[in-house]
């Protein structure tokens, strides 16, 4: 796709990706933008720890998070996890969440993870279908506790 990068978040993009998360979960409880950019930078300190995102003419259009987890089964291979996959409502079906998911998976690929993982909690047809027209598969039951 012309005019988009696929590339990682830096601090640079904390009003950025602050705006983005609105279309994920637009109820969430307000956060200062001094607040958001320090646990920002906490999560940025951690290279197992990285925010992909697409870039569309200087607009974070698509992000999703992705976790490096490690693990002690599986030769000691550690596993991904992946969290707040979010595309702009006005820049959806556009491609731009598989992008920044497929990002994500070479990443983990490339730390030697031996699968990713990602939880939703949404039941609508369509983002199921995303994630399938991904590659992730529908294969296990997942458990949470909220806290």
């Amino acid at each position: 796709m012309m005019g988009c990068a696929i590339r990682l978040a830096t601090i640079r993009d904390a009003i950025a990706l602050q705006d983005i998360y609105t279309h994920l979960n637009p109820d969430d409880p307000a956060v200062s933008p001094a607040q958001f950019e320090q646990d920002l930078a906490k999560l940025l300190d951690d290279p197992d720890r990285q925010i992909i995102v697409a870039e569309m003419d200087g607009l974070i259009v698509a992000s999703c998070t992705l976790f490096i987890l490690p693990n002690l089964t599986r030769g000691n291979r550690p596993m991904a996890l992946i969290e707040n996959v979010v595309t702009h409502k006005q820049y959806r079906r556009m491609g731009l969440g598989k992008r920044v998911l497929h990002d994500a998976f070479a990443r983990a690929e490339k730390a030697g993870c031996y699968k990713v993982m990602l939880l939703t909690g949404s039941t609508t047809q369509g983002t199921l279908d995303f994630y399938l027209e991904a590659g992730l598969t529908q294969d296990k039951t997942g458990f949470q506790k909220r806290l």
